[in-house]
């Protein structure tokens, strides 16, 4: 107490300005409305630019939980679209009345991310954070938002690698649209942006720009499914053939958020074509 009472004493004069000024600014803030208004406005400026500041470093800590939340919904939405599909299809090949509600789901996606990936070598391959434990398996096609990307070529519990559709004898089933004209994906180790398709008769129309989709016969890939879409067309010596050059819609090299297809029924169209008789037979 008495060494309180000794810094008062010691202070007083200064504590006694200190004081006053409160009192004027207060008093000169309070009963003037300009310098009150400036005031305000100073503050308000300065509360929104901390706000703003603390609201993008938010944003940038939440876009990795908000892009996983993003992909789960666009998993339900295909889910949806290939349900609505295949019902559409049901009722338009129907011979009679469909009154049945109940829909036998063929596809269902696993959203994966790119952990690691090539693009300039001869057989590309990327590596997904998923594995058994998540249901993949050897096999599985695997998908982005713009198109197919590759096929699951081994898998461990937590991990699985993909051969990319950057990949020689890749040998993806596709359809020319509108024309409906069937081949197979290929690549030749050029360019990481362009594909080939090969088997389609030169007798046949082909239009620059076309859409390039999954014919979806494999059981890999559901039908439809991008591509890319015809760039140019070009003779193949010697045979009958076009050599169809493709504008991949997705660039491999670019790849981070991916989904997986398993097919439900895969297994019993496998287990269907193995029957078909063989040429010795």
């Amino acid at each position: 107490m008495r060494n309180l009472v000794a810094f008062l004493r010691r202070f007083q004069v200064f504590l006694l300005f200190v004081l006053m000024q409160v009192f004027a600014l207060y008093t000169y803030f309070s009963y003037l409305n300009f310098p009150r208004a400036q005031y305000l406005t100073s503050a308000s400026r300065v509360n929104g630019a901390i706000l703003s500041v603390r609201n993008d470093l938010t944003k940038h800590f939440a876009l990795s939980e908000n892009n996983t939340s993003l992909q789960n919904e666009n998993v339900r939405l295909r889910v949806e679209l290939d349900a609505m599909k295949q019902k559409l299809s049901e009722l338009e090949n129907a011979p009679v009345k469909v009154t049945d509600s109940v829909f036998n789901q063929q596809y269902t996606y696993i959203p994966a991310t790119v952990i690691n990936s090539t693009y300039t070598k001869a057989n590309n391959f990327f590596t997904l954070n998923v594995g058994s434990l998540q249901g993949i398996k050897r096999n599985m096609g695997v998908f982005s938002d713009k198109g197919i990307l590759g096929v699951i070529h081994s898998v461990s519990k937590n991990f699985s690698v993909v051969k990319s559709v950057l990949t020689e004898n890749i040998n993806i089933d596709v359809m020319i649209e509108p024309a409906g004209l069937f081949g197979l994906l290929k690549w030749d180790g050029k360019h990481p942006r362009r594909g080939q398709i090969s088997g389609i008769s030169n007798d046949q129309q082909v239009k620059r720009w076309s859409n390039v989709v999954t014919r979806g016969g494999s059981g890999l890939f559901p039908r439809g499914m991008m591509v890319g879409k015809v760039e140019k067309l070009r003779t193949v010596e010697g045979k009958p053939l076009w050599d169809v050059v493709v504008l991949f819609s997705e660039n491999y090299r670019t790849l981070q958020r991916v989904y997986v297809i398993k097919n439900l029924w895969q297994k019993e169209q496998s287990e269907l074509e193995i029957r078909v008789p063989g040429d010795e037979e």
